[in-house]
This record gives structure tokens, sequence and C-alpha cells, in this order.
């Protein structure tokens, strides 16, 4: 059974905790940029989408160096061995990795789940398909 990162947009109030905690969980930065969840404001309508990582393994398929890899389910990326081209982001079909120009390899969800007990109005949760 898959697992992924989901999120109930709907519910979302933009503050961005989650990709805070994120950041500060795998780069010990203080930089919500640097966050494996995107936010984005529905404007002019109100509320925010909420994008993540459906752990569909399209970014591990077109990655000239194998530099992402599968784990019990899990599309990690190894950062040591990626080499930037970013072939990656271009084909995800979730739009759900970003890249930072402080970073040299793209950050995606690695499903650590740290995110989701610091969401005050309970938006994120692990789904099982």
């Amino acid at each position: 059974m898959a697992r992924y990162l989901a999120a109930h947009s709907e519910a979302c109030s933009g503050c961005k905790t989650c990709q805070l905690i994120c950041a500060l969980i795998h780069f010990k930065e203080n930089n919500p940029k640097k966050g494996a969840i995107i936010v984005k404001s529905n404007l002019p309508e109100p509320g925010f989408k909420i994008t993540t990582c459906t752990q569909c393994g399209v970014c591990a398929s077109v990655c000239p160096v194998e530099a992402i890899y599968e784990e019990n389910g899990v599309y990690k990326i190894d950062r040591g061995k990626c080499i930037g081209c970013y072939a990656c982001v271009s084909a995800c079909p979730e739009e759900a990795m970003v890249r930072h120009p402080a970073e040299t390899a793209p950050i995606k969800c690695d499903l650590c789940g740290e995110c989701i007990p610091y969401c005050g109005l309970n938006v994120l949760y692990i789904a099982q398909v």
C-alpha cells in the first residue's frame, strides 16, 4: 500500500508552519522556502492550495544519474549524487519538487511526517492508496 503526505487544502490558513518545520528538520534553517511542501494562495479567491509529493516515482525514472531512489515506498534524493540538472523538477506531475537557489539539488518530501503535529488546523495527514 502506497503512502504519501496529503492535505485538506480547504482548511489551510496559509501560516506556512509546515514549510518552516520541514526546513528546520532537513536543513537546520529558519527558511520556509526550503520546505518540501508548497503553500500557494488562491488569490483573488480565498484560501490556499497545498501541493505535496505523492511518491509516484516519475522523478526517479527521469534522473540521469539515479540520484533519486526508492526506500520503503518513499522516493528520496541522494544530494551527493545529484548533478543539479533538475530534470526531475520538470517531470514532476504534481509540481511538488522545490528548486531553491542556495541548494545544488532539488527538495522533495521524504515522508518524515515531522510537519503533521505542528499544523494547528490538522490540514496534513498521511494518505494510503
